[in-house]
Protein backbone atom coordinates (compact mmCIF):
# COMPACT_ATOMS: atom_id res chain seq x y z
CA UNK A 1 0.00 0.00 0.00
CA UNK A 2 1.16 3.60 -1.00
CA UNK A 3 1.59 5.80 1.91
CA UNK A 4 0.27 9.52 1.20
CA UNK A 5 2.91 11.64 0.33
CA UNK A 6 2.28 14.85 2.72
CA UNK A 7 2.70 18.23 1.28
CA UNK A 8 5.18 20.80 2.64
CA UNK A 9 3.89 23.71 4.66
CA UNK A 10 4.70 27.31 3.06
CA UNK A 11 7.88 28.02 5.29
CA UNK A 12 9.01 24.40 5.47
CA UNK A 13 8.78 24.43 1.49
CA UNK A 14 10.84 27.20 0.83
CA UNK A 15 13.84 26.20 3.11
CA UNK A 16 13.55 22.65 0.94
CA UNK A 17 13.69 25.01 -1.96
CA UNK A 18 16.82 26.84 -0.61
CA UNK A 19 18.21 22.80 0.29
CA UNK A 20 17.96 21.85 -3.55
CA UNK A 21 14.63 20.22 -3.59
CA UNK A 22 12.40 22.15 -6.36
CA UNK A 23 8.64 23.08 -6.46
CA UNK A 24 7.39 22.81 -9.48
CA UNK A 25 4.80 24.99 -10.83
CA UNK A 26 2.40 21.59 -10.35
CA UNK A 27 2.89 22.22 -6.50
CA UNK A 28 -1.00 22.77 -5.66
CA UNK A 29 -0.62 22.88 -2.00
CA UNK A 30 2.63 25.24 -1.82
CA UNK A 31 1.38 27.70 -4.21
CA UNK A 32 -2.18 28.56 -2.97
CA UNK A 33 -0.56 28.59 0.83
CA UNK A 34 2.27 30.89 -0.83
CA UNK A 35 -0.25 33.31 -2.41
CA UNK A 36 -2.10 33.84 0.53
CA UNK A 37 -5.32 32.19 1.23
CA UNK A 38 -6.73 32.85 4.24
CA UNK A 39 -9.36 30.72 6.35
CA UNK A 40 -11.87 33.30 5.16
CA UNK A 41 -11.17 32.41 1.77
CA UNK A 42 -9.99 35.90 0.80
CA UNK A 43 -6.85 35.50 -1.12
CA UNK A 44 -4.75 38.17 0.54
CA UNK A 45 -1.99 40.40 -1.29
CA UNK A 46 -0.66 43.14 -0.79
CA UNK A 47 -2.22 45.13 -3.21
CA UNK A 48 -5.43 43.93 -1.65
CA UNK A 49 -5.04 44.50 2.32
CA UNK A 50 -3.78 48.59 1.11
CA UNK A 51 -7.63 48.84 0.41
CA UNK A 52 -8.39 48.28 4.41
CA UNK A 53 -8.52 51.63 5.77
CA UNK A 54 -6.78 50.63 8.95
CA UNK A 55 -3.61 49.10 6.55
CA UNK A 56 -3.43 52.21 4.83
CA UNK A 57 -3.19 54.72 7.73
CA UNK A 58 -0.49 52.20 9.44
CA UNK A 59 1.81 52.26 6.31
CA UNK A 60 1.16 55.96 5.82
CA UNK A 61 1.93 56.49 9.07
CA UNK A 62 5.11 54.66 9.71
CA UNK A 63 6.57 55.73 6.05
CA UNK A 64 5.75 59.71 6.35
CA UNK A 65 7.15 59.30 10.09
CA UNK A 66 9.93 58.51 8.77
CA UNK A 67 10.96 60.13 5.60
CA UNK A 68 10.76 63.52 7.84
CA UNK A 69 13.32 62.99 9.80
CA UNK A 70 16.55 64.06 8.72
CA UNK A 71 19.28 61.45 7.89
CA UNK A 72 22.53 62.36 8.02
CA UNK A 73 26.20 60.92 7.49
CA UNK A 74 28.30 61.89 9.89
CA UNK A 75 32.38 60.58 10.65
CA UNK A 76 33.78 60.31 14.43
CA UNK A 77 36.61 62.14 15.10
CA UNK A 78 39.85 61.39 17.18
CA UNK A 79 38.34 63.04 19.96
CA UNK A 80 35.02 61.67 20.22
CA UNK A 81 33.05 63.93 18.74
CA UNK A 82 31.51 63.87 14.80
CA UNK A 83 31.23 66.11 12.13
CA UNK A 84 28.80 65.67 8.47
CA UNK A 85 30.72 63.74 6.43
CA UNK A 86 29.67 65.92 3.47
CA UNK A 87 32.17 65.05 1.06
CA UNK A 88 31.71 61.52 1.04
CA UNK A 89 29.65 60.59 -2.42
CA UNK A 90 27.10 58.37 -0.24
CA UNK A 91 26.25 61.66 1.40
CA UNK A 92 25.53 63.67 -1.47
CA UNK A 93 23.46 61.08 -3.25
CA UNK A 94 21.49 59.80 -0.02
CA UNK A 95 21.29 63.60 1.60
CA UNK A 96 20.34 65.18 -1.10
CA UNK A 97 19.13 63.45 -4.05
CA UNK A 98 19.11 59.61 -4.50
CA UNK A 99 18.07 59.79 -8.06
CA UNK A 100 17.13 62.39 -10.91
CA UNK A 101 13.34 61.66 -9.95
CA UNK A 102 13.24 61.76 -6.09
CA UNK A 103 13.98 63.87 -3.26
CA UNK A 104 15.25 61.96 0.08
CA UNK A 105 11.88 62.09 1.72
CA UNK A 106 10.34 60.74 -1.29
CA UNK A 107 12.92 57.75 -1.50
CA UNK A 108 12.84 57.35 2.23
CA UNK A 109 9.13 56.84 1.80
CA UNK A 110 9.24 54.31 -0.45
CA UNK A 111 11.60 52.10 1.29
CA UNK A 112 9.64 51.58 4.62
CA UNK A 113 6.74 51.20 2.49
CA UNK A 114 7.72 48.53 0.95
CA UNK A 115 8.86 47.36 4.28
CA UNK A 116 5.83 47.28 5.55
CA UNK A 117 3.58 45.95 3.08
CA UNK A 118 6.39 43.06 1.24
CA UNK A 119 8.92 42.86 4.34
CA UNK A 120 11.64 44.08 2.09
CA UNK A 121 13.16 47.10 -0.06
CA UNK A 122 15.40 46.59 -2.79
CA UNK A 123 17.31 49.82 -3.89
CA UNK A 124 20.23 49.25 -6.65
CA UNK A 125 23.48 51.33 -6.93
CA UNK A 126 24.03 52.55 -10.21
CA UNK A 127 28.06 53.67 -10.71
CA UNK A 128 29.68 55.39 -12.98
CA UNK A 129 33.07 53.90 -13.36
CA UNK A 130 33.63 53.51 -9.19
CA UNK A 131 31.47 56.39 -8.23
CA UNK A 132 28.18 56.26 -6.41
CA UNK A 133 26.26 58.22 -8.54
CA UNK A 134 22.47 56.92 -7.85
CA UNK A 135 20.15 54.73 -5.86
CA UNK A 136 17.00 53.37 -7.45
CA UNK A 137 14.46 51.60 -5.55
CA UNK A 138 13.19 48.39 -7.33
CA UNK A 139 9.60 46.90 -6.78
CA UNK A 140 10.16 43.84 -4.05
CA UNK A 141 7.48 42.01 -5.78
CA UNK A 142 9.83 41.48 -9.33
CA UNK A 143 12.54 40.65 -7.32
CA UNK A 144 13.60 36.91 -6.35
CA UNK A 145 16.17 35.97 -4.15
CA UNK A 146 18.07 32.83 -3.16
CA UNK A 147 20.92 31.42 -1.94
CA UNK A 148 23.24 29.36 -4.01
CA UNK A 149 24.96 26.22 -3.38
CA UNK A 150 28.05 28.68 -2.45
CA UNK A 151 26.68 30.16 0.08
CA UNK A 152 25.97 33.32 -1.94
CA UNK A 153 23.06 35.38 -2.70
CA UNK A 154 21.52 35.93 -5.75
CA UNK A 155 18.85 39.07 -6.69
CA UNK A 156 16.94 38.43 -10.12
CA UNK A 157 14.72 41.30 -11.29
CA UNK A 158 11.82 40.95 -13.88
CA UNK A 159 11.17 44.42 -15.73
CA UNK A 160 9.13 44.40 -18.86
CA UNK A 161 9.08 40.47 -19.11
CA UNK A 162 12.96 40.68 -18.88
CA UNK A 163 15.10 39.40 -16.26
CA UNK A 164 18.30 40.17 -15.17
CA UNK A 165 20.75 39.10 -12.54
CA UNK A 166 21.73 42.36 -10.16
CA UNK A 167 25.26 41.89 -8.61
CA UNK A 168 25.30 41.78 -4.89
CA UNK A 169 27.70 44.62 -4.52
CA UNK A 170 25.49 46.36 -6.70
CA UNK A 171 22.28 45.72 -3.92
CA UNK A 172 20.84 47.35 -1.01
CA UNK A 173 18.66 44.81 0.58
CA UNK A 174 16.97 46.22 3.56
CA UNK A 175 15.14 43.36 5.57
CA UNK A 176 12.07 43.41 7.47
CA UNK A 177 11.60 40.92 10.60
CA UNK A 178 12.27 38.02 9.31
CA UNK A 179 13.60 34.33 10.11
CA UNK A 180 16.17 32.64 7.38
CA UNK A 181 18.48 35.70 6.98
CA UNK A 182 17.70 35.65 3.33
CA UNK A 183 14.22 38.01 3.34
CA UNK A 184 12.10 39.35 5.11
CA UNK A 185 9.07 38.23 6.19
CA UNK A 186 5.65 40.00 4.67
CA UNK A 187 2.98 41.01 7.27
CA UNK A 188 0.40 39.99 4.61
CA UNK A 189 1.24 36.51 4.72
CA UNK A 190 1.89 35.76 7.97
CA UNK A 191 -1.29 37.28 9.25
CA UNK A 192 -3.15 36.13 6.29
CA UNK A 193 -5.93 35.03 8.32
CA UNK A 194 -6.25 38.63 10.41
CA UNK A 195 -6.11 40.43 7.26
CA UNK A 196 -8.40 38.03 4.96
CA UNK A 197 -11.15 38.17 8.36
CA UNK A 198 -10.88 42.13 7.72
CA UNK A 199 -11.72 41.75 4.60
CA UNK A 200 -14.47 39.65 4.62
CA UNK A 201 -15.64 41.85 7.62
CA UNK A 202 -15.70 45.74 5.26
CA UNK A 203 -17.59 43.28 2.17
CA UNK A 204 -20.13 42.61 5.07
CA UNK A 205 -20.89 46.14 5.73
CA UNK A 206 -20.83 47.31 2.82
CA UNK A 207 -23.32 44.41 1.60
CA UNK A 208 -25.95 45.77 4.38
CA UNK A 209 -25.47 49.45 2.97
CA UNK A 210 -26.34 48.19 -0.87
CA UNK A 211 -29.30 46.34 0.48
CA UNK A 212 -30.71 49.50 2.19
CA UNK A 213 -34.08 48.85 3.41
CA UNK A 214 -33.29 45.15 4.13
CA UNK A 215 -31.31 46.24 7.91
CA UNK A 216 -33.34 48.48 8.72
CA UNK A 217 -37.41 47.42 8.94
CA UNK A 218 -39.70 45.29 7.12
CA UNK A 219 -43.53 45.81 5.41
CA UNK A 220 -46.43 43.48 6.61
CA UNK A 221 -49.78 42.64 5.15
CA UNK A 222 -53.14 41.93 6.44
CA UNK A 223 -53.46 39.87 3.49
CA UNK A 224 -51.93 37.90 1.11
CA UNK A 225 -50.74 39.81 -1.64
CA UNK A 226 -51.06 38.62 -5.40
CA UNK A 227 -48.29 38.07 -8.07
CA UNK A 228 -49.07 41.23 -10.11
CA UNK A 229 -49.38 42.99 -6.80
CA UNK A 230 -45.80 41.66 -5.57
CA UNK A 231 -43.80 42.59 -8.42
CA UNK A 232 -45.73 46.14 -8.66
CA UNK A 233 -43.77 46.48 -4.67
CA UNK A 234 -41.20 45.16 -5.88
CA UNK A 235 -40.41 47.67 -8.47
CA UNK A 236 -41.34 50.33 -5.67
CA UNK A 237 -39.20 49.16 -3.44
CA UNK A 238 -36.09 49.69 -5.53
CA UNK A 239 -36.16 53.30 -5.62
CA UNK A 240 -35.94 52.71 -2.01
CA UNK A 241 -32.77 51.15 -2.07
CA UNK A 242 -29.36 51.87 -0.99
CA UNK A 243 -27.48 54.55 1.04
CA UNK A 244 -28.16 57.36 -1.68
CA UNK A 245 -32.11 57.06 -1.53
CA UNK A 246 -32.11 57.32 2.09
CA UNK A 247 -34.41 59.86 3.76
CA UNK A 248 -36.97 59.32 0.56
CA UNK A 249 -40.99 59.45 2.03
CA UNK A 250 -42.56 55.81 0.82
CA UNK A 251 -46.02 56.01 0.15
CA UNK A 252 -47.74 52.58 1.53
CA UNK A 253 -50.81 51.15 -0.41
CA UNK A 254 -53.36 47.94 0.13
CA UNK A 255 -52.63 48.15 4.12
CA UNK A 256 -49.73 47.41 3.92
CA UNK A 257 -47.38 48.86 7.24
CA UNK A 258 -43.83 49.41 7.93
CA UNK A 259 -42.17 48.25 11.18
CA UNK A 260 -39.17 49.61 12.08
CA UNK A 261 -36.22 47.32 13.29
CA UNK A 262 -33.28 48.23 15.13
CA UNK A 263 -30.22 47.13 14.34
CA UNK A 264 -29.56 43.23 14.45
CA UNK A 265 -27.17 41.80 16.82
CA UNK A 266 -25.34 40.14 13.30
CA UNK A 267 -25.12 43.66 12.32
CA UNK A 268 -23.91 44.60 15.88
CA UNK A 269 -21.90 41.54 16.19
CA UNK A 270 -20.37 43.00 12.17
CA UNK A 271 -19.95 46.49 13.57
CA UNK A 272 -17.99 44.74 16.27
CA UNK A 273 -16.01 42.73 14.31
CA UNK A 274 -14.40 45.81 12.48
CA UNK A 275 -13.27 47.41 15.10
CA UNK A 276 -11.37 44.39 16.49
CA UNK A 277 -10.15 43.86 12.99
CA UNK A 278 -8.31 47.52 13.25
CA UNK A 279 -6.83 46.62 16.24
CA UNK A 280 -4.98 43.41 14.99
CA UNK A 281 -4.19 45.16 12.28
CA UNK A 282 -2.36 47.86 14.20
CA UNK A 283 -0.29 45.17 16.09
CA UNK A 284 0.86 43.59 13.28
CA UNK A 285 2.54 46.62 12.39
CA UNK A 286 3.03 47.91 15.64
CA UNK A 287 1.14 50.83 15.92
CA UNK A 288 -1.09 51.98 18.38
CA UNK A 289 -4.31 52.04 17.27
CA UNK A 290 -5.07 55.89 18.33
CA UNK A 291 -2.55 57.42 16.26
CA UNK A 292 -4.55 55.84 13.23
CA UNK A 293 -7.98 57.19 14.56
CA UNK A 294 -9.38 54.13 16.22
CA UNK A 295 -10.15 56.09 19.62
CA UNK A 296 -13.37 53.65 20.78
CA UNK A 297 -11.31 52.17 23.48
CA UNK A 298 -9.13 54.35 26.24
CA UNK A 299 -6.01 54.25 25.42
CA UNK A 300 -2.96 52.53 27.86
CA UNK A 301 -0.69 55.03 25.83
CA UNK A 302 1.06 58.26 27.71
CA UNK A 303 -1.66 61.01 28.22
CA UNK A 304 0.71 63.86 26.93
CA UNK A 305 1.99 64.33 23.04
CA UNK A 306 5.68 64.09 24.01
CA UNK A 307 4.87 60.55 26.36
CA UNK A 308 2.92 59.17 23.17
CA UNK A 309 5.56 60.59 20.43
CA UNK A 310 8.39 59.22 22.82
CA UNK A 311 6.89 55.60 22.99
CA UNK A 312 5.67 55.85 19.39
CA UNK A 313 9.86 56.48 18.54
CA UNK A 314 10.85 53.64 21.06
CA UNK A 315 8.90 50.83 20.57
CA UNK A 316 7.34 51.25 17.08
CA UNK A 317 9.98 53.25 14.62
CA UNK A 318 13.57 52.99 16.33
CA UNK A 319 13.67 49.28 15.57
CA UNK A 320 12.94 50.48 11.74
CA UNK A 321 15.27 53.26 11.77
CA UNK A 322 18.31 51.17 13.10
CA UNK A 323 17.53 48.49 11.02
CA UNK A 324 18.14 51.05 8.08
CA UNK A 325 20.89 53.02 9.58
CA UNK A 326 22.65 49.63 9.75
CA UNK A 327 22.26 48.30 5.88
CA UNK A 328 23.32 51.93 5.00
CA UNK A 329 26.63 51.32 6.90
CA UNK A 330 26.60 47.83 5.20
CA UNK A 331 26.32 49.11 1.99
CA UNK A 332 27.09 52.55 1.20
CA UNK A 333 30.02 53.14 4.18
CA UNK A 334 31.49 49.78 3.24
CA UNK A 335 31.41 49.13 7.08
CA UNK A 336 33.54 51.74 7.68
CA UNK A 337 33.37 52.21 11.32
CA UNK A 338 34.42 55.95 10.91
CA UNK A 339 31.80 56.27 9.16
CA UNK A 340 27.60 55.95 10.11
CA UNK A 341 24.62 57.06 8.94
CA UNK A 342 22.02 58.53 11.71
CA UNK A 343 18.36 59.41 11.76
CA UNK A 344 17.72 62.98 13.73
CA UNK A 345 14.72 62.01 16.10
CA UNK A 346 14.32 65.46 17.61
CA UNK A 347 11.88 66.59 15.06
CA UNK A 348 9.60 64.02 16.35
CA UNK A 349 9.62 65.68 19.98
CA UNK A 350 9.31 69.59 18.52
CA UNK A 351 5.08 69.53 18.76
CA UNK A 352 5.93 69.72 22.55
CA UNK A 353 7.28 73.39 23.08
CA UNK A 354 7.13 73.52 26.95
CA UNK A 355 8.73 70.21 27.18
CA UNK A 356 11.79 70.93 24.43
CA UNK A 357 12.19 73.67 26.54
CA UNK A 358 12.96 71.68 29.59
CA UNK A 359 14.95 69.07 27.39
CA UNK A 360 17.18 72.04 26.69
CA UNK A 361 17.34 73.54 30.09
CA UNK A 362 18.60 70.37 31.53
CA UNK A 363 20.79 69.66 29.23
CA UNK A 364 22.54 73.44 29.13
CA UNK A 365 22.89 73.15 33.06
CA UNK A 366 24.10 69.83 33.34
CA UNK A 367 26.83 70.76 31.32
CA UNK A 368 26.25 67.84 28.21
CA UNK A 369 25.24 70.35 25.81
CA UNK A 370 26.30 73.77 24.73
CA UNK A 371 24.43 76.89 23.12
CA UNK A 372 25.72 75.82 19.73
CA UNK A 373 24.32 72.46 20.23
CA UNK A 374 20.78 73.79 20.93
CA UNK A 375 20.82 76.05 18.14
CA UNK A 376 21.92 73.45 15.28
CA UNK A 377 19.05 71.30 16.84
CA UNK A 378 16.71 74.20 16.22
CA UNK A 379 18.42 74.90 12.91
CA UNK A 380 19.94 77.95 13.85
CA UNK A 381 23.53 79.10 13.42
CA UNK A 382 25.83 79.29 16.07
CA UNK A 383 27.22 82.38 18.16
CA UNK A 384 30.09 83.02 19.14
CA UNK A 385 31.55 81.40 22.15
CA UNK A 386 28.25 79.20 21.84
CA UNK A 387 30.50 76.03 22.14
CA UNK A 388 31.68 76.35 25.43
CA UNK A 389 29.65 74.02 28.12
CA UNK A 390 28.46 76.00 31.09
CA UNK A 391 27.38 73.26 33.79
CA UNK A 392 25.26 74.87 36.48
CA UNK A 393 27.03 75.58 39.57
CA UNK A 394 24.76 75.86 43.25
CA UNK A 395 28.56 77.42 44.99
Amino acid sequence: MAKNKQQPGRVKSALLNWLGVPISLTTGEFWREWYGTSSSGKVVTADKVIRLSAVWACVRLLSESVSTLPLKIYERQADGSRKLAQNNPAYQILCRRPNPEMTPSRFMLMIVASICLRGNAFVEKLYIGSKLVSLVPLLPQNMVVKRLDGGKLQYTYTENSVKRIIPVDRMMHIRGFGLDGVCGMMPTMAGVDVFGAAMSVDEAAAKIFENGLQSTGFLSSKTALNKEQRERLRQNLQSFIGSKNAGKLMVLENELTYQNVTMNPEAAQLLESRSFSIEEICRWFRVPPFMVGHTTKQSSWASSLEGMNMLFLTHTLRPLLVNIEQEISRCLLNSDEDLFAEFSVEGLLRADSAGRAAYYTSALQNGWMSRNDVRRLENMPPIEKGAIFTPFSST
